[in-house]
């Protein structure tokens, strides 16, 4: 046996669309995050971008489970001395960008380096539930269908 090595060449990409409304953020991106990489293909190769397009409608929508909701904080610093900055899980589904809620999950669950950041370019994320993908016939993928426990009920 001779082990199977894909070439970027030889790579098929489809496009994904999930709808996100009322799924749990972080079963959802880890199932993006697998999309991405190409990990349910039979042809993955961890160093080839071999992964699907993915789009996500109504990341606004999304759930969080337990108090993460008020109590999760996303960081970040400015660069100059003292200049942490913080914000809650609220203020970001709740402010201008409610999608950086899901890109940052799916982010943090994709390798870095140059191979991570050309896979995260195959990833689209909207707050409401229009696209502008439409010409390229995205299939869609129920993920709270996949388990009971992906989508949050009430």
């Amino acid at each position: 046996m001779r082990t199977f090595s894909q070439k970027p060449a030889d790579v098929q990409k489809k496009w994904i669309l999930i709808d996100a409304e009322n799924l749990v953020v972080g079963r959802l991106a880890s199932i993006v995050a697998s999309r991405l990489r190409g990990k349910h293909k039979p042809t993955y190769t961890p160093h080839v971008d071999d992964g699907d397009n993915v789009i996500v409608i109504n990341a606004g929508k999304v759930a969080l489970t337990g108090k993460k909701r008020t109590d999760k904080v996303y960081y970040w610093h400015t660069g100059h001395p003292g200049g942490i900055k913080q914000r809650s899980a609220e203020q970001l589904l709740d402010g201008r960008f409610p999608e950086r809620v899901v890109e940052k999950a799916v982010e943090r669950m994709i390798p870095r380096g140059p191979l991570g950041r050309r896979q995260m370019k195959n990833l689209r994320v909207y707050a409401g539930a229009d696209h502008p993908h439409e010409a390229q016939q995205p299939e869609t993928l129920d993920v709270g269908a996949l388990n009971p426990k992906n989508k949050k009920v009430g």
